[in-house]
C-alpha cells in the first residue's frame, strides 16, 4: 500500500532543508572590508572589477572580459557593439527571462521568435532559418538551466547568412559544448549575476568575447562613450555608466574561490537525479546533448507527461511541494503571449509599428506546451545538496506517481 501523501495529510518525505543560497563567509567579508576601506569604490578608481574581469574571462576561456551592472544591460551593450539598428530583427527563444527579448526592443530592433526544442527547451537550430529575413542582424542562443544550445548548427547558420551571434549565458556558468565554455563560442557572451544566479554578487553582468573591436566598443558603450586613448571628457557613442562597483566586484572575487567545486557539485547531482527520474513513467528530464561535455544547471528541468505519469503537471507540483520538494513549472507563458509583446507596449522603442512583429499571431508550439502542460524545473541550489537529498526528490516523486490514482483528472 503506498504511503499518504503530505497533500491528504500524510508525513512529508523531506523536513529537513536544503542547502540555502547565496553561500557566503569569510572570504566574502574579508573582501567587502578591502573594498570599503580602500576608499575606493568605484571601478575607475579600485581593483577589484579589473581582478575579476581577468580571473572570469579566462574561466569562461574568453580573451576579453567587461563587468557591467547586470545581465540585462550586458545584452543591450553586445547588441549596440554588434551595430544592431532601428528596425533590424534579432532572432531569440521564447521560453527564457523576458530580458532575452526586451534587450532587443531596447536597441529599438524588433524579437523574432523561434520555438524550441521539446526533450533540450533549447532553440531549435532547424527552424532558425525559416526566421531569417533581409532584416535579420542577429541571432541570440540561451543556454537553457545551464545546457549548452547547438553552438555548431547555430554558428553554421549564422555564418551562412552573416550574422552576429550573441550567446545568452545568464544560467551557464562554467558550462561547456564540446569542452568549450559558453560565453566564448559565439562572437559576444552575456552572463548575470543577479541573486539567484550560480555566481553572484546580489545585481551583476558579465560580457565576453574574443574579438578585439567588439570588446573595445563594448568597453566605450559601458564606460560612457570614453575611448581608451580619448580625453576624460571625450565621448564618442551614445551611451551610459554601465559600469560594475568594487563592493560588488570583492563579493565576485571571492565566490570564484567556490565556483568551480559549485559547478562540479551541480553537475555530478543533476547527472544523478536525471537518471534516477527518468526510472518513473512521464518524467522526462531535460535531454543532454552528446555535445554537452559540462552542464551548467542553473536549472534542472524537466517535464511532466500526464499520460504516462498519471497525474496532471499542476496537480503533481503540488503534491510534490507538499512533499518538501520545491519544485515549480517554470515559466508559464511564452514571451510573445506577455502583455508587453501582445499590446506591443515598447514605449519610444520600435517606431516603426509597421514593421513591428504582430505577436498576436506569434505561435511556438512546442514552447506552449512546455509552458501549459509539461515544464517544470528545481533551482540550483538544490543540487548543491548530498546524494541523500536528491534521493529524497526521487522518493517524493514516486510517492506522488504511486498515489496517482488519488487524484481526480478534470
Amino acid at each position: 500500500m503506498a504511503e499518504k501523501l503530505a497533500l491528504f495529510g500524510g508525513k512529508p518525505v523531506k523536513e529537513k532543508p536544503f542547502p540555502d543560497w547565496p553561500q557566503f563567509g569569510k572570504q566574502e567579508e574579508e573582501g567587502l572590508l578591502r573594498a570599503l576601506r580602500s576608499g575606493k569604490w568605484g571601478r575607475l578608481d579600485g581593483d577589484e572589477v579589473a581582478k575579476f574581469e581577468q580571473r572570469f574571462a579566462t574561466f569562461q576561456g574568453a580573451r576579453h572580459g567587461l563587468a557591467v551592472i547586470n545581465g540585462t544591460v550586458a545584452l543591450r551593450i553586445c547588441l549596440l557593439a554588434a551595430g544592431i539598428k532601428a528596425n533590424d530583427e534579432v532572432i531569440v527563444p521564447p521560453y527564457t527571462f523576458l530580458a532575452t527579448a526586451t534587450a532587443v526592443v531596447e536597441c529599438n530592433a524588433i524579437p523574432v521568435f523561434t520555438d524550441i526544442q521539446l526533450d533540450s527547451f533549447n532553440m531549435d537550430p532547424q527552424r532558425i532559418e525559416a526566421s531569417i529575413t533581409p532584416r535579420t542582424k542577429a541571432i541570440i542562443p540561451v543556454h537553457i538551466g545551464g545546457l549548452p544550445a547547438d553552438m555548431d548548427a547555430i554558428m553554421k547558420i549564422a555564418r551562412k547568412h552573416n550574422l552576429i551571434v550573441i550567446e545568452d549565458a545568464a544560467h551557464a556558468h562554467g558550462a561547456e559544448y564540446k569542452k568549450q565554455r559558453t560565453g566564448s563560442i559565439g562572437d559576444l557572451g552575456a552572463f548575470s549575476f543577479q541573486s539567484t544566479k550560480n555566481l553572484t554578487c546580489g545585481e551583476g553582468g558579465f560580457i565576453t568575447s574574443s574579438d578585439d573591436e567588439l570588446i573595445s566598443r563594448c568597453r566605450s558603450i559601458h564606460n560612457c562613450g570614453r575611448i581608451e586613448a580619448g580625453l576624460w571628457y571625450e565621448h564618442h557613442m551614445i551611451s551610459g555608466n554601465y559600469r560594475l562597483g568594487e563592493f560588488q566586484g570583492a563579493i565576485l572575487n571571492a565566490q570564484m574561490e567556490r565556483l568551480e567545486q559549485q559547478v562540479t557539485t551541480r553537475e555530478q547531482n543533476g547527472i544523478y537525479l536525471a537518471k534516477k527520474l527518468s526510472e518513473i513513467p512521464g518524467i522526462v528530464p531535460q535531454t543532454r546533448t552528446r555535445d554537452c561535455s559540462r552542464h551548467g544547471y542553473h536549472l534542472f528541468l524537466f517535464r511532466f507527461i500526464t499520460e504516462k505519469f498519471g497525474v496532471s503537471r499542476d496537480k503533481a507540483i503540488k503534491a510534490i511541494q507538499a512533499e518538501g520538494i520545491p519544485v515549480c513549472e517554470g515559466y508559464v507563458l511564452p514571451l510573445y503571449q506577455q502583455p508587453l509583446f501582445q499590446n506591443r507596449a515598447f514605449g519610444p522603442y520600435i517606431p516603426d509599428t509597421e514593421k513591428a512583429a504582430d505577436y498576436k499571431k506569434t505561435s511556438c508550439p512546442n514552447r506552449e506546451t512546455i509552458c501549459s502542460t509539461q515544464g517544470a524545473w528545481l533551482e540550483q541550489r538544490i543540487l548543491l545538496g548530498t546524494t541523500d537529498d536528491m534521493d529524497d526528490i526521487f522518493r517524493a516523486f514516486v510517492k506522488v506517481y504511486e498515489n496517482r490514482k488519488e487524484f481526480v483528472e478534470e
